[in-house]
């Protein structure tokens, strides 16, 4: 039976080449992607900025609408497709797309990190049971980047309702020159997707979810959190067993507990071994004594073997 560690962790990620938080404050942040700088809202920014002024190419104003809505303004020119940044052998593009992301969430690096580590611990190299590669899979898989970053450790699925989203995920695979890699890429409603999967007897080492609070299908399915997830996390657990390595949660822009996300994982996983933990991620500025900037909470379940 799975452990529950009760206490709250911290994924904290940290600023590299391509990528930092500035500065926060006042409800907003200010953050740096390759040679560009943008503001953006951020209700958890409750404190005050530190620099006095901020200088960036383009701000997102968010709508008077709670749930979403708002545009973009720039002070200066920004390539409307996007401009390549990397992380270690990973290339990708990033853009200011209508919903105030820029094509990738930064605060996911620690999380592509802890993966490698379940499939890799140490310095050793492991391999999955019965021996060869693990094979992974990412539901609401975004751009990608997740995809790419699990493509070094064996075949992936990756699965996300936009066509739009799966076309830059696979022309970020031809960025990072990665188009060999064993990836399937699927456009799909992901719960119908894993419900299928479970019917086709299909299993994986590990599994990534990072489910949106609301979303359509392609052919128009209704995704409601709350209503949805356990459905969608009962069924994750039938495409693992006692030999996988990990499944990890994410979860933005809900009033939730990650306490509440262990519980339902402790529930669905309580006949395999391993360890379910839970806490927030966050993003650290990268400033000398750099706040903590929270952005999502989560729930995982490893299993060393």
């Amino acid at each position: 039976m799975a452990d529950l560690i009760e206490q709250p962790l911290v994924m904290a990620g940290e600023a590299w080449a391509d990528y930092g938080l500035i500065d926060s404050g006042d409800g907003r942040k200010l953050e740096r992607y390759g040679p560009h700088r943008f503001i953006r809202p951020d209700p958890q920014a409750l404190w005050r900025p530190r620099l006095e002024r901020w200088a960036s190419d383009g701000e997102f104003v968010p709508g008077s609408d709670e749930d979403g809505g708002g545009r973009w303004q720039f002070a200066r020119p920004v390539p409307r497709e996007g401009w390549p940044l990397e992380r270690g052998d990973v290339r990708f593009t990033a853009s200011c797309t209508p919903f105030r992301h820029l094509g990738f969430f930064p605060d996911m690096a620690p999380v592509w990190e802890w993966m490698s580590e379940q499939y890799h611990p140490g310095t050793g190299k492991g391999t999955a049971a019965g021996g060869g590669e693990f094979s992974s899979l990412n539901l609401f898989g975004y751009t990608g980047v997740g995809t790419l970053a699990l493509s070094a450790h064996g075949p992936v699925t990756h699965v996300d309702a936009s066509k739009k989203s799966v076309a830059q995920a696979r022309e970020n695979a031809a960025l990072a020159d990665m188009t060999d890699r064993p990836i399937r890429w699927i456009v799909d409603d992901a719960a119908k997707f894993a419900a299928r999967e479970v019917r086709r007897g299909r299993r994986y080492d590990g599994i990534i979810l990072d489910p949106p609070k609301f979303g359509r299908g392609p052919e128009g399915e209704v995704w409601r959190l709350e209503e949805h997830l356990p459905g969608l996390v009962t069924d994750c657990r039938q495409l693992l067993d006692a030999n996988s390595r990990f499944l990890f949660l994410t979860v933005y822009a809900v009033r939730m507990s990650s306490l509440a996300l262990a519980g339902l994982l402790n529930e669905v996983f309580a006949d395999l071994p391993g360890r379910i933990e839970h806490g927030d991620l966050a993003m650290r500025e990268e400033q000398q004594g750099g706040r903590l900037l929270p952005t999502a909470i989560f729930a995982r379940w490893s299993n060393p073997g």
